[in-house]
């Protein structure tokens, strides 16, 4: 296992979800990613629809992707420069562990 590997999630509005997916297909990865629906739930109500602030959660996509540490930097980089004020929430975390079972 690389050491220097990062699982990036990113929690997406419902409108960007096409052009995330193809941010993040210019990234060539052994992994590729993951996408799945999610509820996000904020204490904020900014942007948030009367019936979304009723029933506390948002629809959202969550992209997952493993992407080693030179292209990390690229990632959030071209991410921060195309889609900044876009709400996009991301963290990184070290992978410690992975493989097929």
């Amino acid at each position: 296992m690389n050491d220097k590997e990062y699982l990036v999630t990113l929690n997406v509005s419902l409108m960007l979800e096409e052009l995330i997916t193809d941010c993040l297909l210019t990234f060539e990865s052994e992994h590729g990613f993951s996408s799945l629906s999610i509820n996000a739930h904020d204490h904020r109500h900014q942007d948030l629809s009367l019936a979304e602030q009723v029933t506390g959660r948002q629809r959202k996509i969550r992209f997952q992707l493993y992407i080693d540490q030179q292209d990390l930097s690229l990632l959030l980089d071209k991410l921060k420069a195309e889609f900044s004020g876009s709400g996009i929430q991301y963290w990184v975390l070290p992978v410690i562990d992975t493989g097929y079972l």
